[in-house]
């Protein structure tokens, strides 16, 4: 588990195809490895990646093949600046909110518009997506904890102050740029559960305008 507070940017320096996985290898920067040993999990861009080697100035991971489908490694290059956080301890202060580092799909990014001395950008989430996203909610974008400002269908809207900026890779941001996307997990295990007896069907459809009006939520 993780807050979604980066501790460092770092850089990707090598990706080895192995099949159909891959073997990155992370430059970390300045995030202090000193108590990371084999097999901890550190958020790469959101992604919850499980450190195989430790070489010295950073880590190596292995990224599976439903990881590359489902995030945006699909399209990262070496040079790909990453935001980085080790997973949380019982006594890491909870500065942002619970996540998983199991990316839901891939935003886009459809504008940024400087907004006094902070930025606001407005991203494309999956339509899959758009039922978990809140205005005020929670939602994380490349491993960073963010607070969704509005919701317009399936776009929402963040309004970005200069430290996140400039802790993150957030400056890179430009339209276009495709971002990891995790929704609350709060929202997705009540979702679940509101389907009932329901969830041990397969193929279930989610939530449905009757499973709302059983649960009161229609009238």
């Amino acid at each position: 588990m993780f807050t979604g507070i980066v501790e460092a940017v770092g850089t990707l320096i090598a990706m080895e195809p192995k099949g159909q996985d891959v073997s990155v290898r992370v430059r970390s920067g300045k995030l202090d490895l000193s108590d990371v040993k084999l097999g901890d999990s550190i958020a790469t861009n959101g992604v919850c990646l499980t450190v195989v080697a430790l070489p010295g100035d950073g880590y190596v991971a292995d990224v599976s093949g439903e990881t590359i489908k489902r995030t945006g490694f699909a399209h990262y290059k070496v040079g790909q600046a990453l935001n980085l956080e080790r997973a949380l301890t019982p006594t890491t202060r909870l500065g942002g909110h619970l996540v998983s580092g199991h990316v839901d799909g891939v935003g886009e990014l459809v504008s940024v518009h400087p907004l006094g001395r902070a930025m606001e950008y407005w991203i494309q989430a999956p339509e899959e997506l758009a039922r978990y996203i809140a205005e005020k909610g929670s939602i994380t974008v490349d491993g960073i904890s963010l607070t969704v400002n509005a919701v317009e269908g399936a776009r929402f809207k963040l309004t970005i102050v200069p430290h996140t900026t400039a802790e993150t890779t957030v400056g890179d941001w430009r339209p276009g740029s495709r971002v990891n996307l995790e929704v609350d997990l709060i929202a997705r295990y009540l979702e679940r559960l509101m389907l009932g007896d329901k969830a041990a069907q397969p193929a279930s459809a989610g939530i449905t305008l009757e499973t709302l009006a059983q649960h009161g939520f229609l009238r």
